[in-house]
């Protein structure tokens, strides 16, 4: 079994296992908004983390320095252009400015790759 965020070598490991379910949810600086890292390399600034947004949670403007990609696994998520319902995927280019909430609630999936250049 993979200890939480534990180092991945690629070369090496063929596959790591990871329980969310045993990992602690770090409250984001935004309320209402929290996460847990499933997967960090801080070489490349790859990461995979859960958030959950609470009910009525609200992220004002804001971007990213790598592209992100957004899977709904339950409730419902917003932005300023759309809601996504379970199984819905979102995909941002690096710098996009956009705000997230949801008034239901959600989990959702979001894997963040840095630009290459």
């Amino acid at each position: 079994m993979m200890e939480p965020r534990a180092a991945f070598d690629e070369k090496t490991v063929g596959s790591r296992f990871l329980d969310p379910a045993s990992l602690e949810w770090e409250t984001s600086e935004v309320a209402g908004f929290e996460v847990v890292t499933l997967f960090e390399n801080r070489l490349t600034g790859e990461s995979t983390m859960l958030m959950k947004v609470a009910p009525g949670a609200y992220a004002g403007s804001h971007s990213h320095g790598a592209l992100e990609e957004i899977l709904v696994l339950d409730g419902e998520f917003a932005d300023e252009g759309n809601r996504y319902g379970k199984g819905q995927y979102c995909i941002r280019a690096a710098g996009t400015l956009h705000t997230a909430w949801s008034e239901t609630g959600c989990t959702v999936l979001l894997v963040y790759r840095p630009s290459s250049s």
